[in-house]
């Protein structure tokens, strides 16, 4: 009798586990209600290049609109505020002609964004790396495209990207991983040069 209940058990139990999803999914980490309005604050920009920050913020306060899930507004009107800076915009040749003229480009861009919570005084996110690359051929050859072609299609992802880390929280975008972006290397851009044989 007794084997017979604990038999009777064991195929409850098992079958009560194997019914349920037992992956791990952790709570979505979304902005507190009381946030109503968001305020995209103009990014700053630590890189040479003239006029990418006004390009960034207003592609991602478009994107906002097209989200709809919170109302964008003045900073003073505003419960929460975007703050970003861009600090890497590294432009590299990676392929060249046999004249050593590039002929394939890769673009890198990095932005550092952060949520700040008006009421509370305290930022309640951040993403230090925000990435962004696009490898493009030069607009001489079929397909190809100009530098400022390629930052656009840079400035959509990051936009994209910086919406989905405010609306959908932690996991939807996520800064690129510390160890891969050198330390050393200066916010500006970087341009590598062909090493000539015989040299």
């Amino acid at each position: 009798m007794k084997k017979h209940i604990f038999t009777i058990l064991a195929v409850t139990a098992f079958a009560a586990c194997s019914g349920s999803d037992v992956t791990y999914r952790p709570a979505e980490q979304k902005l507190p209600q009381y946030i109503k309005r968001i305020a995209v604050r103009p990014f700053t920009n630590k890189t040479p290049q003239f006029g990418l920050e006004e390009k960034l913020t207003l592609k991602t306060i478009d994107e906002f609109l097209k989200n709809g899930e919170y109302a964008i507004a003045q900073e003073n009107a505003a419960q929460g505020v975007v703050v970003a800076e861009i600090s890497h915009y590294i432009l590299t040749p990676i392929q060249y002609d046999v004249n050593l003229v590039p002929t394939v480009y890769k673009l890198n861009v990095l932005v550092s964004v952060r949520f700040l919570d008006k009421g509370a005084n305290r930022y309640l996110w951040e993403e230090p790396a925000l990435q962004a690359v696009k490898m493009y051929s030069a607009s001489t050859l079929p397909g190809g495209m100009t530098e400022e072609q390629a930052r656009e299609s840079l400035w959509e992802i990051l936009a994209k990207n910086i919406v989905m880390r405010t609306v959908k929280g932690f996991g939807a975008a996520s800064s690129a991983s510390q160890k891969k972006i050198p330390q050393d290397m200066p916010p500006a851009v970087e341009v590598s040069t062909p090493a000539v044989q015989g040299q």
